[in-house]
């Protein structure tokens, strides 16, 4: 079992920065492929951002890229999503996943992760 607890969430204006993290408590997270999404109200929850086990490969949702950068520091077993010139419409709850994976994979589907975090508000205000 793997505990996700994501912090870093908070309200900011349009064109700010925020930083989110996301730790893994009690589970070394080197094995384990990790992605961000986030939950608008009304929406579905939608894949943001992913990275593979080792950090060397990530895939960013269209909506986000060039704005937001996932990272992880495999020696603190957490991973970052930080995000640049935010707009109102990045406004939701963002969660972290994980999943145990055996190559250097990055997975960007809910279905493809087994274990989430309780989440993050992040609220962008115009």
């Amino acid at each position: 079992q793997v505990q996700l607890v994501e912090s870093g969430g908070g309200l900011v204006q349009a064109g700010g920065s925020l930083r989110v993290s996301c730790a893994a408590a009690g589970r070394t997270l080197s094995s384990y492929a990790m992605g961000w999404f986030r939950q608008a109200p009304g929406k579905e929850r939608a894949f943001v951002a992913g990275i593979s086990r080792s950090g060397g490969s990530t895939v960013y949702a269209d909506s986000v890229k060039g704005r937001f950068t996932i990272s992880r520091d495999n020696t603190k077993d957490t991973v970052y999503l930080q995000m640049n010139s935010l707009k109102p419409e990045d406004t939701a709850v963002y969660y972290c996943a994980a999943n145990l994976v055996y190559t250097n994979v990055v997975l960007t589907t809910t279905t493809r992760y087994d274990y989430w975090g309780q989440g993050t508000q992040v609220t962008v205000s115009s």
